[in-house]
């Protein structure tokens, strides 16, 4: 038997949001004209606790570089984690998108940055038209190695972006496991504080991610200024994402904000992690805070788990990565945990 630990895009679709494109397949409005895609700045500002924007689109890389495009010119530059995404795995789309614009690249243990790595990039450009500037930061929640920012870094770093006039942009490709590590509210992970306190702050753009966590199609990009998701409408329509039956991207949202099935399955996803993580012991890389583990193991090891059955990436020659899902088996995530114990 085949037990895939690849990653969250091979889980499988939830059945609600199956269920909720083919509610949506009766006639209606073109693009975001439609009932649903009208529904969405309402659900997301009651998720929030405050007013945003949201806009679908179809895939992760669409979502972070369309938002960074509402706050990064062409001849300026995103200041990001080495390991960010939008450095390692988006096939250059974010100079594509940005028209040229540049990626600074900051360290940070745990693939997290703060602000005294950011301030050491921003400090070391002269102001003026013969260098690249800075005009956003783009963080990643949770991080690409599993973790978390605590709500004390993200104030961190919104107060220095907001201090040196630069915009805040996080990539939520694993927002929902994030928020179900902090413990299931979606505004202290996007740092605003809480949605009982209503404080200001926080990220400006949120790639809020929906096809790792159980969606098929769809993602949304949220924007906490309203404003941003004016500008970014032209540009969704000029980079070809404006998809003329948008409803069906509406569904899926929607399907799964009803009743936190969002929220549902990355608990479900985390505490799967947390099983096998609980069997790795000292061979764990980084904590594990969201849905992803990280271990040291040898090339002979590696061979002996996929013997087993067990599907997983290489990370490096002394290292692998397992990514658990909503859908992950109880069963295989038992006899994964118990197969890394015996190594």
């Amino acid at each position: 038997m085949v037990m895939k630990f690849l990653s969250d895009n091979a889980a499988r679709v939830h059945p609600r949001v199956w269920e909720a494109m083919r509610a949506a397949d009766t006639p209606d409005s073109p693009y975001d004209g439609d009932a649903l895609s009208n529904l969405l700045d309402e659900r997301f500002s009651a998720l929030f606790g405050r007013d945003c924007a949201a806009l679908w689109v179809a895939t992760g890389t669409a979502a972070n570089c369309l938002a960074l495009s509402a706050m990064v010119e062409p001849h300026g530059a995103v200041i990001c984690h080495r390991e960010a995404h939008i450095e390692m795995d988006e096939g250059g789309a974010p100079g594509f998108y940005l028209h040229g614009a540049k990626l600074l690249l900051a360290g940070g243990e745990g693939a997290k940055i703060t602000p005294e790595a950011v301030a050491r990039i921003v400090d070391s450009i002269r102001d003026g038209v013969h260098q690249v500037q800075p005009h956003a930061i783009s963080i990643t929640q949770a991080s690409e190695y599993g973790c978390v920012y605590r709500p004390e870094e993200l104030a961190g770093l919104a107060n220095f972006a907001r201090g040196r006039g630069l915009g805040l942009h996080m990539d939520g490709a694993r927002f929902a496991n994030a928020a179900a590590f902090l413990g299931g509210d979606p505004a202290l992970a996007a740092g605003l504080g809480g949605n009982a306190a209503g404080a200001a702050g926080g990220v400006d753009a949120l790639s809020f991610g929906m096809v790792k966590n159980g969606g098929m199609s769809a993602e949304a990009i949220v924007f906490f200024d309203p404003a941003m998701a004016d500008k970014v409408r032209f540009r969704r329509k000029r980079a070809g994402h404006l998809q003329s039956k948008g409803r069906y991207l509406a569904a899926q949202i929607l399907a799964m904000l009803e009743g936190d099935l969002w929220l549902d399955n990355a608990r479900a996803a985390n505490a799967a992690a947390g099983e096998i993580a609980a069997a790795a012991g000292d061979r764990l890389l980084h904590p594990v805070e969201a849905n992803e583990i990280f271990l040291t193991t040898t090339a002979v090891e590696r061979l002996a788990l996929r013997e087993l059955g067990f599907e997983f990436y290489d990370w490096g020659e002394e290292a692998a990565r397992l990514v658990t899902a909503w859908d992950s088996r109880e069963d295989q995530v038992s006899a994964l945990a118990k197969a890394i114990a015996a190594l």
